[in-house]
């Protein structure tokens, strides 16, 4: 009976069932959360490196990294490629802009170059280091002058469980169709833009094809995070670790921009700010456009998908705008569901969509052409001279909304649907 007492006691102490009068744990310290996986914290060797443009994409290309702080001089190494491995041999050294950004998680450094002087529709291989630690040779193609067909990809919010339930999305997309130029992301990349851990998860989420397909991105509300003040102000992250033009306002630098690629006119809005201020700009880039196309992004829909949402004044503000101009092409984020319009007055297409998996409830109205809720989705566009082909996919690859721009001169465009899941 003693050795079952003393059996009895030893186990309970062992199992922390038994204080002796000490405190228990509070719920606090019961329920903390784990530390960040290993892969979070910066090193000597570079990660997260991804590619943007800030200049003409037929010429130039941005890389931006990161490190620990004992990086204090990186630098890129660029040659064209060649399938000969002595391509190296010709490798031109472009020494890197270093700036440290102070996180929840600690403080990293953040290094970026812009590659000149390129050829167009050129391959090129690159790496970035410090002259000891190197990343692995990347290529990306530099565009073409000429307004040639090209192809994008085009994601809505990822935003939340972003390491769980987005890389499956993104990775159908580049499995199933080559030949991404560049990937659009219409907001809410992440779900608190001043916490470290989430741009790791998204930067793991894009991978390789981050450091070889550049990335356009446009700043949603949870890219915001609020000041001592309670005043909000666009995440630190932004433009430490994205290298984006700087042809916007001048208060909304890189996050307000526009970029020319192969006959398309790409514009980025600011939807959380300034928004009335942009407009002056915005008509000037509309009505100095040499493009054929042009395709405008911003984060908050000017038709609202979402049970209990109205966007009324982000659409008093734009889309007259939009209708003069005769936009061909807006796509946007924020409401979780899927919604594509009817074309508007000016011949305008909205579209709203979501990749990650936070959904919310469908408000259907008669301005949808073709909706969804609570289904995660890309989105490829095919940009040709005289038509725009817009195709939806599912998460596990299912076609679901298909249809096409046909661009007339002198008047708005013919939308054409084309076959669908149904």
């Amino acid at each position: 009976m003693l050795r079952k007492t003393l059996w009895f006691v030893s186990f309970i102490v062992a199992s922390g069932i038994f204080w002796f009068g000490a405190s228990k744990p509070s719920l606090v310290q019961q329920e903390q959360k784990p530390a960040p996986p290993p892969w979070v914290a910066p090193s000597p060797y570079p990660d997260r490196i991804i590619l943007t443009w800030s200049d003409d994409p037929a010429t130039t290309q941005a890389v931006t990294w990161r490190t620990d702080t004992s990086v204090t001089k990186a630098v890129a190494q660029i040659a064209e490629a060649k399938a000969d491995p002595k391509f190296t041999e010709t490798a031109v050294t472009v020494e890197a802009r270093t700036e440290p950004l102070s996180t929840d998680l600690g403080t990293a450094h953040y290094h970026s170059v812009v590659l000149r002087d390129l050829k167009p529709n050129t391959v090129y291989a690159y790496r970035v280091g410090d002259g000891t630690h190197w990343s692995e040779w990347h290529h990306f193609r530099t565009a073409s002058t000429a307004s040639e067909p090209f192809t994008f990809l085009y994601l809505g919010d990822a935003q939340n469980n972003i390491l769980s339930s987005c890389p499956r999305v993104v990775r159908e997309a580049f499995l199933r169709h080559s030949g991404i130029r560049f990937v659009l992301h219409a907001g809410d990349l992440v779900n608190r833009g001043e916490r470290d851990a989430e741009w790791a998860e998204w930067f793991q989420m894009l991978g390789w094809m981050g450091a070889s397909v550049p990335s356009v991105p446009t700043a949603g509300n949870h890219e915001y995070a609020r000041d001592a003040q309670e005043r909000r102000f666009l995440t630190t992250h932004w433009r430490a670790q994205f290298t984006l033009p700087e042809n916007g306002i001048d208060t909304l630098k890189e996050s307000n921009y526009f970029i020319d690629f192969q006959g398309v006119r790409i514009i980025s809005l600011n939807s959380n700010e300034s928004l009335e201020e942009q407009t002056k700009w915005l008509e000037g880039v509309l009505a100095r456009n040499p493009n054929r196309w042009t395709i405008v992004t911003f984060h908050h829909p000017v038709f609202s998908s979402a049970q209990g949402r109205d966007s009324a004044r982000i659409r008093s503000i734009v889309k007259p705008i939009f209708d003069r101009y005769r936009v061909d092409l807006v796509l946007q984020g924020h409401d979780h569901t899927y919604a594509r319009s009817v074309p508007q007055e000016g011949g305008t297409v909205y579209v709203n969509s979501v990749t990650g998996p936070k959904m919310y409830r469908l408000n259907r109205q008669d301005w949808m052409q073709r909706f969804a809720e609570d289904t995660q989705l890309y989105q490829i566009v095919r940009v040709m001279r005289d038509r725009i082909v817009f195709q939806t996919y599912t998460a596990t690859g299912e076609l679901f909304d298909a249809f096409e721009i046909v661009k007339r001169d002198g008047t708005v465009n013919r939308v054409v649907e084309r076959a669908s899941a149904q």
